[in-house]
């Protein structure tokens, strides 16, 4: 098919959609499962889509080369470090890049609304962001305040810059300002089963544990772009640091759940939202504090080093 580009360097496939000027990266470790749908969702849209996986044992590489895309891969540390791996390895051309996870997609509406204002938008917006639709076994979890997630997802080449953090890590621009894509969400939809999910939390809430614990004890730099940006993960990460983490540990995983399944409504997402808000809003919280009580006993008994190696030895990371 023949492909032109306008003023703006949009490439246009003559008699089919559009491909913006964009990079996309994704990150993938054993996603055969969502990784046909992520791409054949971004590949009409995004002039280059790399994946970065770490080593998949399943057929994730074989799909995604199969369909088009570009593989790299690299071993896994975490997620921020694997991304600015991607980022810099990938050396995107395009002059925009973004950020995805193999069990993500943006819905259609934001195709559009990306294709009709993307060649106007003023220099000065240097990022975009999109809100954040979670389901769950399902069903949609819109209420219980996770659906007023706002997520930077795209951006200038060279301005973003990821967070270097185990958990939470956001991407912070360098200048500018970003505007909201609205009508159409950025969707997390992991299709695998409620095993996996509390596996994979509980490893989230190992990395959470080492990142409240490490502002205490200095277990290395604090990355603290963040503070310096007007983007909304500026003022959710106050409120992590400055209100939810000065709470008394367990009391505040509990007020956390009952704040998000009575006063934020969750109990109107049906059994599945219950499973959700609950196992979430709860027993993750809960398992992060637990951990964190853990860590602290741990420094006290034995200092610092001793806690290192422990985190290498129990859970394979370098902190």
């Amino acid at each position: 098919m023949l492909e032109v580009g306008d003023r703006a360097g949009t490439v246009r496939a003559v008699g089919g959609p559009c491909k913006l000027p964009i990079t996309a990266i994704i990150l993938a470790f054993n996603e055969e499962i969502h990784i046909e749908r992520c791409l054949s969702r971004i590949l009409p849209l995004a002039e280059r889509v790399i994946v970065i996986d770490s080593f998949s044992t399943d057929r994730t590489v074989e799909i995604a080369r199969a369909m088009g895309a570009e593989v790299l891969q690299h071993a896994w540390k975490n997620y921020s470090d694997q991304f600015q791996w991607g980022i810099d390895n990938a050396r995107p051309t395009t002059s925009w890049t973004m950020r995805l996870d193999a069990d993500e997609y943006l819905e259609d509406r934001a195709h559009a609304e990306l294709r009709l204002r993307f060649d106007a938008l003023p220099e000065d917006v240097t990022g975009l962001t999109f809100k954040l639709k979670v389901i769950f076994r399902g069903r949609w979890i819109r209420h219980g305040r996770y659906y007023s997630t706002i997520l930077l997802r795209l951006w200038r080449t060279g301005v973003g810059q990821i967070e270097q953090r185990w958990m939470d890590e956001h991407i912070v621009l360098s200048h500018g300002r970003t505007e909201h894509i609205a009508g159409g969400d950025l969707v997390d939809h992991n299709l695998n089963d409620i095993g996996w999910w509390i596996d994979k939390h509980n490893r989230y809430s190992t990395r959470h544990m080492i990142d409240y614990v490490n502002r205490t004890y200095r277990l290395f730099a604090e990355d603290r772009r963040i503070h310096d940006t007007a983007a909304a993960a500026r003022r959710k990460r106050f409120m992590k640091n400055n209100v939810y983490g000065r709470a008394p540990i367990y009391l505040r995983a509990t007020l956390f759940y009952l704040y998000r399944y009575i006063i934020r409504a969750g109990f109107l997402d049906g059994k599945e939202g219950f499973v959700f808000h609950f196992m979430h809003g709860f027993w993750m919280m809960m398992l992060i504090d637990a951990k964190i009580d853990e860590a602290r006993s741990f420094i006290k008994a034995h200092g610092v080093d001793a806690f290192r190696a422990h985190v290498k030895a129990r859970h394979g990371l370098e902190v």
